[in-house]
């Protein structure tokens, strides 16, 4: 089961982002795992982007991996339930769909990094955005 720990506060409905993450996890083969997902104002993300990486303006998603990659690897079926770690989107600094975002930040948590491979990343994304819309 993949449990998603959502927060928003924003006027934005979770729900659908938190189903796009379950389903994006079934794909990649995670079967149990708890993601963080927080939605936040431009002075909240300029803040944490500040903080982590030296940019205080606001960016559109955050990722900030826990467990993700192990969990790709094989994470032992008797072992803890894995935290993938936590996604932040914020919504005004968005010129993608936050579900798109969603993904892109999952996927960052899983270990994918597109600023260093050869646009495998963004490839899988557009890959899996496609199967969540049909």
């Amino acid at each position: 089961m993949i449990e998603v720990e959502a927060h928003s506060d924003r006027d934005v409905d979770t729900s659908s982002l938190v189903a796009v993450i379950q389903q994006v996890c079934g794909r990649m083969g995670v079967r149990r795992a708890s993601v963080g997902l927080n939605i936040v104002g431009p002075d909240e993300m300029a803040a944490i982007n500040g903080e982590h990486r030296d940019k205080p303006e606001p960016t559109d998603v955050l990722a900030f991996p826990i467990d993700g990659p192990e969990v790709l690897a094989g994470w032992p079926d008797d072992g803890p339930e894995p935290e993938l770690g936590d996604i932040i989107i914020c919504p005004d600094a968005a010129q993608d769909p936050l579900q798109t975002l969603a993904v892109h930040g999952l996927l960052h948590l899983l270990g994918y990094d597109h600023e260093t491979d050869s646009g495998e990343m963004l490839a899988l994304q557009d890959e899996l955005l496609a199967e969540v819309a049909s």
